[in-house]
């Protein structure tokens, strides 16, 4: 049965070791409660250099008093939205974690929701380094993934090639940050309100409808 909510196409840049991306993704997430919600992934890695081992955000160049006064601002948007949020010391390297997701997504869509789900709470509730391996590899067990599916995805080169792909689109479009969502017309930069996240899928309803009469 055809779903009655009107049809929805979002674009999203997001990285799974971006914060404001886990508040980001929620805050999306509210709006299939009127839409029939699609989204178009494009998922971009945002610090490369960065170890896989995981290390501490202050590598990132942050002072204490700088990440101190982030961590403030993304603890209050999370009892926002009701959500978890662990103190976030850690940061890694997202690439392997991306191809995974990349690789699940074109497997079975319900079983990358789940594991785009567990990837945000593994590290920003748990604190686990989503940048290894193994420990993606539980995970994916946790989510039902077939071995050779996560072996394709470390080892198939297209998988490397979606990622760039996306990497130009980002370079096309000037996005430097994580979360953008680009809903019909509408570009927001950064965790937006959910009146923000409403109002940009209404206008672009409305565009669609008043373009098809």
């Amino acid at each position: 049965m055809a779903s009655l909510k009107p049809k929805l196409q979002v674009t999203v840049f997001s990285d799974y070791i971006c914060p404001f991306c886990y508040i980001g993704d929620a805050r999306l997430n509210r709006l299939r409660d009127q839409y029939d919600l699609k989204v178009n992934w494009n998922p971009l890695e945002i610090h490369p250099e960065t170890s896989a081992k995981g290390v501490s955000v202050s590598s990132l160049g942050y002072s204490d008093t700088t990440w101190a006064q982030i961590m403030a601002s993304l603890q209050a948007l999370a009892a926002e939205d009701g959500l978890a949020l662990g103190d976030c010391r850690l940061t890694t390297n997202s690439h392997s974690t991306l191809l995974l997701a990349e690789a699940t997504k074109r497997y079975d869509v319900s079983k990358f929701y789940r594991l785009h789900q567990g990837l945000f709470e593994t590290l920003f509730v748990k604190g686990d380094n989503i940048g290894d391996k193994e420990v993606l590899r539980q995970i994916s067990r946790v989510v039902g993934l077939p071995s050779d599916l996560i072996d394709d995805a470390w080892g198939d080169p297209q998988y490397e090639s979606y990622l760039q792909a996306y990497c130009d689109n980002a370079t096309s479009l000037k996005v430097e940050a994580t979360p953008i969502f680009i809903i019909g017309d509408k570009r927001l930069d950064g965790v937006v309100s959910l009146t923000q996240l409403y109002a940009a899928a209404a206008d672009a309803c409305l565009s669609r409808s008043s373009y098809n009469e």
